[in-house]
């Protein structure tokens, strides 16, 4: 099993659609690459993320990329649906330097490569999420998310 952290707006939503994939083990929500290492106060710089353990025998990083791009709009700045603000930022993150590789080569395959603002880097600090945010929409389906329905129910 390898891990990868995918930021996309909401987590709640990721993570919803993100276990529904072939060869995804678990999902975790969380915080990734900011400077504090607790959940106390601000989002110091973290993204909400999505923790993804993975068979890599069952689905590559390149297809999970493309899983990925279905939920995300790769063209917006701190922004996925109605959320706003740094914490919702797009990337792809891991302590996997080869993960990184694939994840930039499938960018750069992209006609819109030069529009894409989702970030690629290794990952630097994460925090889990409180129990609260953990598979929230599976407790809660009628809460906020800005991933349609039908993209959320594609793989069940």
């Amino acid at each position: 099993m390898e891990v990868v952290y995918f930021a996309g707006g909401c987590l709640w939503g990721v993570q919803a659609f993100i276990k529904t994939l072939p060869g995804v083990t678990f999902t975790e929500a969380g915080r990734a690459n900011g400077t504090g290492h607790t959940l106390e106060g601000e989002y110091d710089g973290y993204a909400e993320c999505v923790k993804t353990g993975f068979d890599p025998s069952v689905v590559s990083i390149r297809e999970l990329m493309g899983y990925f791009f279905e939920i995300i709009d790769p063209y917006s700045v701190n922004k996925q649906g109605e959320d706003v603000g740094e914490k919702y930022r797009t990337g792809v993150y891991s302590e996997n330097p080869e993960h990184l590789k694939k994840a930039r080569a499938f960018l750069r395959e992209r006609d819109d490569y030069d529009r894409i603002v989702v970030e690629v880097l290794p990952l630097t600090n994460y925090v889990r999420s409180a129990e609260e945010h953990q598979d929230r929409l599976a407790r809660c389906p009628d809460d906020y998310c800005h991933i349609p329905d039908e993209i959320l129910s594609k793989y069940k």
